[in-house]
């Protein structure tokens, strides 16, 4: 991962121009004096989602949405 960093009191740089960098490095770290404020990362796209890719791998139980008891609450159970 690129990372370039900006000193905020040295660089009066413009929304365009961080968004041209970011298209060049993948994040870029803002920082006050030597003190790191704000990072910001560039968007991957990673492609479309497969719905259906692990069927079954995740198995809810037949009393999900059910009340636990005060026991459980409490630390008792």
């Amino acid at each position: 991962m690129l990372t370039k960093i900006i000193e905020i009191r040295q660089n009066q740089i413009k929304l365009p121009e961080l968004i041209s960098l970011l298209q060049e490095n993948e994040e870029i770290v803002i920082t006050d004096g030597h003190i790191p404020v704000a990072r910001l990362t560039s968007i991957n796209d990673s492609g479309s989602r497969t719905p259906d890719l692990y069927p079954h791998s995740i198995i809810i139980s037949e009393d999900f949405d059910e009340s636990l008891s005060d026991e459980f609450w409490l630390g008792e159970e």
